[in-house]
């Protein structure tokens, strides 16, 4: 049975952090705010789960979901490999609208979908996220809407979507806030060399490139002498927060993921040294707040 707790009340919420922490444990959705917009979240290591999530979304596994993270020192048992630079901007802004794409540990029993060895993770700047992180640990997490269709910002409005497909529905009011656009988590990944962003989103290109200066911004690539820009991206979906794995050379930012959404690096963009300079990008995470990008020859990391 469906049940909508009410988070601005401490004996619901205490309540519905508890329904919602089972739930999980049953392999079941719930419907979550996050800082960025609201998510229907599942049990990370449950492939049952993931696939509830996915097709109430109406999701492919093509679109996986990212993962939430109740803190910065998760990292390390979910991610291989973790680069200096991306702890640096996981420690600069988390918590918060940054989702880092990473080569997943290859010892871990999860199945997010077609994510070509990566994961993409993010630590959500929201009390009540985090108090349920802090309870379950990891969760699948995209934008609590069908595919296509506006990121909800409340509970209710999560409900009118994905209706008896979520167990819990926590609401905690409006995300980000009331009268403000949703906007989702920027997606870095730090699967290449350089960081790409894959998806701009809540954190500007200029303050990521205050932690790390070499960071490329959607359309852009190393030239001969300078940057240079690519093509147009082009919009899958129509929502914010996940990404799409189309192709060798494309991304979809599926404007319906927040916080967090599935998320698969793209591979190695062609530049003016050895190459015609053409590099085709799709957008797609967080979520507003929180889709895929593809991978490199070597490996691969579209989300809130």
């Amino acid at each position: 049975m469906t049940t909508t707790y009410n988070c601005t009340s401490d004996d619901q919420r205490a309540e519905g952090l508890q329904h919602a922490q089972r739930a999980i444990s049953e392999k079941k959705c719930i419907v979550l705010p996050t800082d960025t917009v609201y998510g229907i979240a599942a049990d990370a290591f449950s492939p049952l789960a993931v696939t509830m999530l996915l097709a109430s979304k109406g999701r492919s596994r093509q679109m996986p979901p990212p993962v939430l993270i109740p803190r910065v020192n998760a990292l390390d048992g979910l991610a291989a490999d973790v680069p200096a630079d991306a702890r640096a901007l996981a420690q600069a802004f988390w918590p918060g609208g940054l989702t880092l794409i990473l080569h997943a540990q290859p010892s871990l029993d999860w199945d997010l979908g077609d994510t070509k060895g990566t994961v993409a993770l993010r630590m959500p700047d929201d009390q009540i996220a985090l108090e349920l992180l802090g309870l379950t640990g990891p969760l699948a997490v995209s934008s609590a809407n069908r595919t296509g269709q506006e990121a909800a910002q409340t509970a209710s409005e999560a409900r009118l979507q994905l209706a008896e497909s979520v167990e819990v529905y926590l609401e905690g009011g409006f995300r980000p806030i009331k009268g403000t656009a949703a906007l989702p988590s920027t997606i870095v990944d730090a699967t290449s060399t350089p960081f790409r962003v894959v998806r701009q989103g809540a954190i500007e290109l200029e303050r990521l490139r205050e932690i790390v200066p070499s960071i490329l911004g959607i359309g852009e690539t190393l030239g001969a002498a300078d940057t240079i820009p690519a093509e147009e991206p082009a919009v899958d979906d129509a929502a914010p927060e996940g990404t799409t794995a189309a192709g060798a050379a494309e991304h979809t930012a599926a404007v319906d993921e927040p916080a967090e959404e599935a998320i698969v690096p793209q591979e190695k963009p062609t530049t003016a040294d050895d190459a015609p300079v053409e590099v085709t990008e799709a957008a797609a995470v967080e979520d507003s707040t929180l889709e895929t990008v593809k991978p490199e020859a070597s490996r691969e990391a579209k989300p809130e």
